[in-house]
């Protein structure tokens, strides 16, 4: 059996449901089950790797993102934290320098594991969900370095990457009917007698 192993890259797939409005009731996603979509029979699923990080100056969203990773943690996949950053940034249109927040780690941290569990020889395909084109060196270096290792795309719900698309041996796309088949239940009993509750935001 062939080993596959994902890494989501979690703000581009939470983006894509944010900005299209018939998509944003998706959010409540399960990881592991969308994975399921896109191996064959021949294959098997090693790890599903999900890298994100928690905007804490947004008390609420944080609450329903700290939800979801309990949810995808009890259905098997690995959370890879990452963190915000302020950085100052400069306007050209009012001349003036305004500070925002930056994610930080998460690009780094997929390369990083996407080059390590190759090392380890824990997959055979690593397929990408991401469209950010800055992992091109990461997917570079591991096809040099192992070259018997397969690179997949597998872009977010109308998103793509030229770049990556590219580089990796071929593309797939996440579809509406990936997502609507992909849902956690509203509610997800815990060993702990407590239960993990959808949030009425992403009903």
């Amino acid at each position: 059996m062939k080993k596959v192993m994902f890494f989501f890259d979690g703000f581009n797939v939470y983006h894509s449901l944010k900005e299209a409005p018939q998509y944003a009731k998706y959010k409540w996603l399960d990881l592991h089950t969308l994975a399921k979509f896109f191996v064959t029979k021949k294959e098997v699923i090693s790890e599903v790797y999900y890298f994100t990080a928690y905007a804490t100056w947004l008390p609420d969203s944080m609450k329903r993102h700290k939800i979801l990773v309990k949810a995808l943690e009890g259905a098997g996949v690995k959370v890879i934290l990452g963190e915000f950053k302020n950085k100052d940034k400069f306007c050209r249109n009012c001349k003036t320098w305004f500070r925002t927040k930056e994610e930080k780690q998460t690009d780094v941290n997929i390369a990083s594991y996407l080059f390590r569990e190759a090392f380890l020889d824990r997959y055979d395909k690593a397929i990408l969900v991401t469209v950010d084109s800055d992992l091109v060196p990461a997917i570079e270096l591991v096809k040099k370095t192992f070259p018997g290792k397969e690179m997949v795309l597998l872009t977010p719900i109308r998103r793509n990457s030229y770049a990556l698309q590219k580089i990796c041996d071929y593309r797939m796309k996440i579809k509406e009917k990936h997502l609507i088949a992909s849902q956690f239940p509203d509610i997800i009993p815990l060993q702990n007698g407590k239960e993990l509750l959808r949030p009425p935001e992403w009903q």
